[in-house]
Order: C-alpha cells, then structure tokens, then sequence
C-alpha cells in the first residue's frame, strides 16, 4: 500500500478533478467512501437535495474550506493536503468500508484528525478506481490552529505497513527517507502528453549520474553534463565560487515559456553540488590498497578497461563482506559509478539491461549508513577507464570481456544485497536484487556467443584430454558444485578453458584452485559459467574463444595521452591480484 501526499491552495479545483473524468479517461463511479463526520455531501452519488452534481460539489467545497475562511490570514498559503492511498499490483479489492477505514488510520496516524478529537481538521476520502482512493483535507482545525503534520509522510508509511498486515495485504518495504523524489502527477501527464518515454526529472538524474561517473574534476562534470545535451546553471557566491547548479532538458519549459530547472539536490540526496564535491574528492584521495598489476596485454582499449574493472570489482565484493560499514558504504557509491559507466559504453545488445541494473542499483548507494571517507579512487578510476576507453562493439574480445565484467557485478549485486538485509535496509536490498537480476540478463545476452564456442571448443577435443580434465573437475570441485539445478554438469566450457590454460602453460589444476579460492561460490546462478570466467582472467586467455586460445603478448606500446597513463595509473593502486604461481594465496574476487 502505496501513500502519496503532495500539498496545493485549491480545494474546488482537486475536487473538480477528482470528480471528473480523468486525464484519460480512467475515472469511473467517484464517489465518497468516508469524511469527517460521515454525513458530507456526495456529488457522485447524491442526487437527492440537489440534483445537479456541480451544486453539490460547490456545497462540499464550503464545507471543507469553512475553518479556512475563518482562520483568514492565519490559514496556510497552501491550506490543502492530499494523499492518494494505492493497494499493490496483485492485491485483493477492498470494499468502500475497508477504504473508509483505511482513511480514518491515515488522518489519525498523521495527527490530522486524531481519534477522539473534535478538533481534529476536516477530510473526505474519494474513491473512482478499484485500486486507490484519495485523501483531501483542509489544513485547519476546528479551534482555527493548524495541525502538526511533522514526518507526515514518514508517519503514513509506517500507518500502511500496520494496514497490510492487519488486511493480508502484500507486505511493502518500509521506506527510509534517503530515496531520490518520485515524479510528480503532473510531470507523468507532461511527459505521456509530449511524447517522452520518462519525465524530465529522470532523464536528468541518469544524465547527471552517468556525468559523475569517474569525473576527474568539477569541470569535468560539468563539460559530460553540456556534452550529453543537458543545460546547465550554476548558481554563484558573492565571491565568485559555485555554491549549486541547475540543469534543464532543451526545450522542456514551463506555461509561461521559461525552461524548467532541476537543482541537483532535488533529483538525488546524493547529487548536490557539496556531496558530488565530496566523492571528488575522495575518488582522489591517496589509495590505501596495495596494488594491482594492470593489464597491459594489447586488448583494445575497451577489453582492456573492462578486464582491469573485473579485479577492481571483485575487491569490492570482498569489502562488502567485511564489517566495516563506512568503507563499505563508500563501495557502494563507486560500485554505482562503475554500473553507470558500463551502461553508457554498453553494446546496444545488453543495453537497455545494463541500464536499468544502474538504475535499480543507483538505490541501494543510499542508506543511512554513513559512507566514511572510503577509498574509492579505483571504483572512479575503472568508471573513467571504461568511459574514456568508449563503447565496446559486443562482439570479438570486447563483447567477451562485457560477458566477463557482467558476471562478476552480478556477484557484487549480490553481495551488496547481503549486506544490505543484514542491516534492515529493505528498500536497498531489493533494489540490489533487482540490479543482479537484470545484470543475469544482461550477462546471458553477452556471453551467449563466446560461451557457445568454449562448449563446442570443449566437446571437440580428444577424448583422453577431456577425461583428464574432467578428473581434475572431480577432484577439485565437489559434485554439487559441478551440477547446475540437478541437472548433469555443464562443464564443457570449463573444460576448453583448462585445456587452454594448460596450452599457455599454466597448471590447470592449480589454476582452478586459485578461481575457487577466490570467492564464494553459492550465490552463483551457474557455477561452471563463474569459474570460466575466473580462470579466463587470470590466466591471461581471450574473454572471447575465437580470437584464439594463445596467451597474448604484452603490449609494450607506452600510451600518448595523459589521462590514458592517469587511468592505467589509477588502475595501478587498486587491488591485489593474485597470481598463477600461488595457488593457495586467497585473492579477493568473486
């Protein structure tokens, strides 16, 4: 159950549209299910007194603004306040005295018309669709005071949480208040009337999160921002500094021509100009980590970004698992960066996945855990690395290297989610595993190819190399491991990619010991696929089988622009990645 309260100075006006048709149409039957004191006007189904429904509409507007117009001057500007009540999609039809009851729970909890009190302001609740019912009341009491509505919306949160239980209702999560605003009514009409697949607000918001994603400056942001086709304001001190910014689509403007503006608070908590300021800085801040051997092999610029975030990744993961809460909380934060710069360089087949795991996940950066001033400058830098390397095609090596990037987010969604439920935070434990479930997508659409071609790879080799391999497959991973939802084993894949890493002179049983150790593996969809994937890496094989199974050789090139040696830089002081010779040396990673 859903509640929604906005405020407004005219009470004829709601009522007119809530007796009305609708914007679309949708409005049938309104009608009064509960009021103040049971006996208001009806102009939906009184037809008695007055005939025409427009009298009586008028006559319950009186009504409602009768303690207003005494109050005169001391009413408030915007005396009107209004809530919609939503059951969820599945729920079962409550009756208009279910509703009633609903209603009275509400004003009561938000201490508009406490139980008991004669005072209490006035309020009808009007029903015109079998899934809601809104909520109008006038915003003084009958002693001419105004109601303390502190928390008000907090407080009808907590109210419908009491109702769903109390009703067999579907159990919401509770909310809060670190969540970004929702679209207002109006803005969802303007944006179904214009034509645009979302409203402004959420177009802006991504573009503001994919503008942060691994800037390197202020500036930076701010040029990403104009480059992306988004007006910016900048509001400034008397001495010159910036204290905030604006941003407004083009050609998104008000009734009276002016463009509507956003600050960058009002899209997200964590979009301020002071707060965005912050994760700049941090994301320069001198590591803490050791570091991490950088992937110089000569994979193109994209493969090559994508390889060095797998290890970045992994990391995080391991942080998450720790029980420092700052640092892990700071994780989040760049592990939302990093999900919003491989959305925006994403090949259009895993596209519109990848972006809305972003999304989802751009929830869960937000708790009221306070994210200490945590090291994230490798999360930023592998954002910056992927943004600056560009888009990467989807098929070949970079297609490959997605596929294998994808897989390990999805375990950092994952664990995010742990982490998360761990610490009550519903809202952003779902949101993770919302995240994870449209990254699954996203890594079936890209590893379809490259995993493909390892399962042929495998079934094509000599009978005696697969029984060799499948035996150190036995004898390493135990049998529920190697099958995948009771059905036989999948291992061709991993079987090509031990008689390849065996090729390019690894031990393939050592090898396979250390992409265990690495991490779990019981939050695995398929444990076969995470093992590939693993053992690929850091065995230094092609992500994708076709572009030959030859460890390649180092690129000794030294790159020509500053920030491709700031990136590889950055890179340098991320993670420790552990290496082929050590097999029992336990590596962070997936």
């Amino acid at each position: 159950m859903v509640p929604d309260i906005g405020r407004g100075s005219r009470t004829h006006g709601l009522l007119v549209y809530l007796y009305g048709p609708g914007r679309r149409e949708e409005h049938t039957d309104a009608h009064l299910v509960g009021s103040w004191d049971g006996f208001a006007p009806d102009p939906g189904r009184d037809t008695g007194l007055d005939p025409d429904p427009k009298i009586t509409l008028a006559r319950l507007t009186a009504a409602l603004d009768l303690r207003v117009k005494q109050a005169g001057d001391r009413a408030p500007a915007k005396h009107v306040w209004h809530c919609s009540v939503r059951t969820a999609p599945g729920d079962r039809q409550l009756d208009d005295e279910e509703w009633n009851a609903v209603a009275q729970r509400i004003v009561h909890a938000t201490g508009i018309a406490p139980d008991g009190d004669p005072d209490g302001c006035r309020w009808i609740a009007v029903r015109h669709a079998e899934d809601h019912i809104h909520i109008v009341t006038t915003l003084v009491r009958g002693d001419l005071r105004n109601p303390r509505l502190n928390y008000d919306f907090n407080k009808a949160q907590a109210e419908c949480r009491r109702i769903e239980k109390e009703m067999g209702l579907r159990r919401l999560n509770a909310g809060d208040g670190t969540a970004a605003k929702n679209p207002s009514s109006a803005e969802k009409f303007k944006a179904e009337r214009t034509g645009r697949p979302e409203t402004s607000r959420e177009t802006l918001r991504e573009a503001v999160r994919r503008a942060v994603a691994g800037a390197d400056s202020e500036e930076e942001f701010f040029t990403r921002l104009r480059e992306a086709g988004v007006r910016v304001k900048l509001r400034h001190a008397p001495s010159g500094d910036a204290l905030g910014y604006n941003v407004a689509l083009p050609g998104d403007r008000n009734r009276d021509g002016d463009p509507v503006w956003y600050p960058g608070s009002k899209l997200g908590p964590d979009l301020s100009l002071p707060k965005i300021r912050l994760r700049l800085t941090d994301g320069a801040a001198e590591p803490s980590a050791p570091a991490v051997a950088v992937d110089r092999t000569n994979w193109s610029p994209p493969a090559r970004q994508r390889r060095n975030a797998v290890i970045i990744a992994e990391r995080s993961a391991t942080l998450l698992e720790s029980d420092e809460d700052g640092q892990a909380a700071g994780q989040l934060v760049g592990v939302g960066e990093l999900l919003d710069a491989v959305a925006q360089t994403s090949p259009a087949t895993t596209r519109a996945e990848l972006t809305a795991a972003a999304r989802a996940f751009e929830r869960a950066t937000r708790s009221h855990v306070r994210a200490e001033r945590a090291d994230t400058r490798a999360l930023r830098s592998a954002a910056r690395g992927i943004v600056q390397a560009g888009g990467a095609l989807g098929r070949g090596e970079d297609g490959g290297t997605t596929a294998m990037l994808v897989s390990t987010l999805v375990l950092v969604a994952l664990a995010a989610a742990r982490w998360h439920s761990a610490r009550g935070h519903a809202q952003q434990a779902h949101a993770s595993r919302q995240a994870a479930a449209h990254l699954r997508t996203a890594y079936r659409q890209a590893a379809a190819t490259p995993m493909r071609v390892l399962h042929d790879q495998g079934r094509a080799l000599p009978e005696a190399q697969r029984r060799t391999h499948e035996a150190t497959l036995r004898a390493v991973l135990p049998e529920k491991v190697v099958r995948t939802g009771g059905t036989e084993a999948r291992t061709d894949a991993l079987i090509a990619t031990l008689a390849q890493a065996e090729r390019a002179g690894h031990d393939a049983e050592a090898l396979l010991r250390q992409a265990i150790d690495m991490r779990e593996l019981d939050s695995a969809e398929d444990v076969n696929d995470v093992l590939v994937w693993r053992l690929r890496r850091i065995a230094k094989l092609p992500a994708h089988p076709g572009e030959g199974a030859r460890r390649p050789q180092a690129d000794t090139r030294q790159a020509t622009t500053p920030s491709s040696r700031t990136s590889e830089r950055n890179a340098t002081a991320a993670a420790p990645l552990g290496t082929v010779q050590d097999p029992n040396r336990r590596s962070p990673g997936r």
